[in-house]
């Protein structure tokens, strides 16, 4: 059989594994095609090849296609999320100068309470805080906006948040251009293994399911090859059950640090796998059991409500009605493709697109076509719930 050739785009970070998965384990030439990836080096660079068409696809920042819906970088729209490729997976990191500060203050670094961490990172900044995150519209930005704000930083007072690729935030550090980051691993646990940072939180204690990055497609390609993006999502569906499979976990790592990929040591790589991190770099350890999620828990499906909640804090920062946002971009995220690609396979599938988002405290059985789907906890750092417009 001929296979159907596909190019897709992707930042080296873990979280582009099921792309890699994909292609490397059979998944996509199982569903008839032959993925051709290629590394970007910066997320705008990948963002712009996708859109002017020498990409029919991309691992990409979820409020990148939201973004581009209410007009912002530079963009009009014309990029949809057919699917979630990765849940959480961040991680803030400072500096060993302001960690000493912060641990000075009584801080534990317990790594799992945003609220004790966000007040002693701000007590310790001697300084307006300055936070390197990857790009303006990403979920590094929005979630350190939301946590430091909410207790009490004003921006751009005293929060000045800087744009730095994933791969130099340490060297960022080092330099001393910014005194924390937010972060996608590996950089995290490279900013530790070189001795420049210290790891003070990982986002999921933010936002507990915050949707990190997605399957991004031109609007355009999806009216014409409906049936090529239909076995896209599924390729990637099916790379994403493999890797949330704990067995698969110490392969995953050794195929995602080969040189023709992240080219860092498996070990490495295999601390976001698994949730066990070095936060110092004397060796003390976390561990955070929801640190990255592939696949549990519908995490591969776009809710709407995601992208009304983007797009509802991307309105507040940039001067925007928030309801307008809302209702202009939540179209970007599109359930409607990824149920017509899931429907012929056993996969469980929400019976809504839409839902509240934060108001889970526990895993929670929820209507579905199977009747036996979970939700995972969702909840946000400060008890907020955010009621999408669209039910």
């Amino acid at each position: 059989m001929k296979l159907r050739p596909v190019s897709l785009g992707y930042i080296p970070l873990v979280d582009a594994a099921p792309l890699i998965v994909a292609a490397e384990m059979g998944f996509a030439a199982e569903e008839g095609l032959d993925l051709s990836l290629s590394a970007a080096p910066s997320w705008s660079a990948l963002r712009d090849m996708l859109r002017i068409g020498r990409l029919d696809a991309a691992h990409m920042l979820s409020p990148v296609p939201v973004a581009g819906a209410l007009g912002l970088g530079g963009a009009n729209g014309g990029l949809s999320a057919v699917s979630v490729l990765s849940i959480n997976g961040n991680v803030i990191g400072v500096s060993r100068e302001l960690a000493a500060r912060i641990r000075g203050g009584g801080h534990d670094f317990a790594f799992n309470d945003a609220k004790s961490a966000g007040l002693a990172l701000i007590a310790a900044a001697d300084k307006p805080l300055r936070i390197g995150v990857p790009f303006p519209f990403s979920m590094h930005a929005e979630l350190v906006f939301y946590w430091l704000t909410a207790l009490g930083l004003p921006a751009p007072e005293n929060l000045t948040v800087r744009t730095v690729p994933p791969a130099l935030m340490g060297e960022a550090i080092r330099a001393g251009e910014i005194d924390a980051f937010c972060v996608g691993e590996p950089w995290g646990s490279q900013a530790v293994e070189t001795g420049v940072g210290e790891l003070l939180l990982p986002c999921s204690a933010i936002w507990a399911f915050a949707p990190e990055k997605v399957l991004a497609v031109r609007d355009a390609w999806v009216e014409a090859e409906p049936t090529v993006v239909h076995a896209l999502i599924r390729a990637i569906w099916r790379a994403n059950r493999w890797l949330g499979d704990p067995s698969s976990r110490i392969l995953a790592a050794e195929l995602l640090a080969r040189p023709k990929w992240l080219n860092l040591p498996a070990e490495l790589l295999d601390r976001a796998l698994c949730g066990k991190l070095v936060i110092t770099p004397s060796g003390e350890m976390r561990s955070v059991p929801d640190l990255i999620e592939f696949h549990r828990g519908a995490a591969n499906f776009p809710w709407r409500s995601q992208a009304e909640w983007i797009a509802s804090r991307l309105a507040r920062r940039v001067g925007l009605d928030p309801d307008q946002a809302a209702e202009r971009a939540r179209s970007t995220f599109r359930s409607d493709i990824y149920r017509a690609a899931m429907a012929t396979t056993s996969t469980d599938l929400p019976g809504a697109s839409a839902k509240l988002e934060g108001a889970l405290a526990e895993d929670t059985a929820v209507a579905s076509r199977a009747g036996r789907l979970i939700l995972p906890r969702d909840a946000f750092f400060d008890g907020q719930i955010f009621e999408p417009l669209l039910k």
